[in-house]
């Protein structure tokens, strides 16, 4: 039986011109394959994961192309991106297919698999997740020396929540990494009624949310755009209001963007007092934990610049009452100019 080129070139002399050229031939075609088979490698490593990931190396393989999909994995993932619920994982064993099963990360943070029940994942990377279900496997005596892989098909848990006062609150991707304005901006920017400040609960500190403040221009602070990592919840709150009722030009209620407002100047944003504002009955009405409470304010001596002017609470609500006597006069003076120009018509 005839044997290959390689054998042949193996066990005679090469001394004839012929003999030079298929050497030459043959090695041409050796580097070929061996290029066409490392550039293959890549396509085959992602159609087969569960060969690759979490897999030793059998006796006279490399580990080298493992080591190297393992590592692009976890520069993939990145240190913060961690299972949580809600997240949908196929999980596979290699070499032992009835074991291959999707599942969803339940509310409480388990997984259930066939043999091993329910295995808590949430906060886990990927790496500690296979881990954990291979040790199962093994210490159960289901699997010998299993080898875990763990394909994430849907990351609910990879995207940061926008909620308050944005345009479109709601579950945003993390994708890279991402900053706290690039959420806001994908979320619509903020509403009219956006308070100055914001809070950011990280996953990885549920108790313990960051305080940002915001400026009205939100370059302006360009330290506040802090990182933003998946399973983040970003609240921006509502301004505080305080309202202005009763006898004054325009009664509406007034957001407080920073600081606190004082009666003369939400007087002043409510375009001031009429000429029947009964100035001495001015009072604040407070909403506290108890009920309804008042606060009697001077604003006659605050307009002449004996007492001095109050501040206001978010919530608080400024009553300016109508002067019963002024609009008895002013009714009187009305009824006059009506009776007056009525005789003029007669006259005339």
């Amino acid at each position: 039986m005839a044997r290959g080129p390689k054998m042949q070139f193996g066990r005679r002399n090469l001394t004839g011109p012929l003999d030079h050229i298929l050497l030459v031939f043959a090695i041409v075609a050796s580097g070929l394959l061996v290029g066409a088979g490392a550039q293959d490698l890549p396509a085959t490593a992602a159609q087969k994961p569960a060969t690759t990931v979490g897999q030793s190396a059998s006796p006279g393989e490399t580990k080298a192309p493992q080591q190297t999909a393992n590592q692009a994995s976890a520069d993939d993932a990145g240190p913060a991106q961690r299972l949580g619920a809600a997240d949908l994982l196929e999980v596979g064993v290699y070499n032992v297919p009835e074991l291959s099963t999707k599942a969803r990360i339940g509310s409480g943070g388990d997984i259930y698999l066939p043999l091993i029940d329910y295995v808590h994942v949430a906060g886990l990377t990927l790496d500690e997740a296979q881990e954990l279900i291979e040790k199962k496997l093994s210490d159960g005596g289901f699997v010998k020396n299993p080898h875990v892989s763990i394909f994430v098909d849907e990351s609910a848990s990879q995207g940061a929540s926008v909620l308050g006062e944005v345009m479109k609150p709601g579950v945003y991707p993390v994708l890279g990494q991402q900053h706290l304005f690039d959420l806001i901006s994908a979320a619509g920017g903020l509403t009219d009624r956006a308070g100055r400040s914001l809070t950011v609960t990280h996953r990885s500190e549920p108790n313990k949310p960051v305080t940002v403040a915001l400026a009205r221009n939100l370059n302006d602070k360009p330290e506040t755009n802090i990182v933003v990592s998946p399973g983040d919840t970003i609240v921006v709150r509502k301004a505080d209001v305080v309202y202005v009722v009763g006898d004054v030009a325009r009664p509406s209620g007034l957001l407080i963007d920073r600081g606190s407002l004082t009666v003369m100047q939400a007087i002043a944003l409510a375009g001031g007092t009429t000429r029947t504002s009964r100035l001495n009955g001015t009072r604040i009405i407070h909403k506290g934990p108890d009920g309804m409470t008042e606060t009697h304010v001077p604003l006659k001596k605050i307009l002449e610049a004996k007492a001095p002017d109050v501040s206001m609470n978010p919530d608080d609500i400024l009553f300016i009452p109508s002067s019963t006597l002024k609009l008895a006069l002013q009714d009187n003076v009305s009824v006059a100019m009506q009776a007056a120009s009525l005789g003029l018509v007669m006259v005339h």
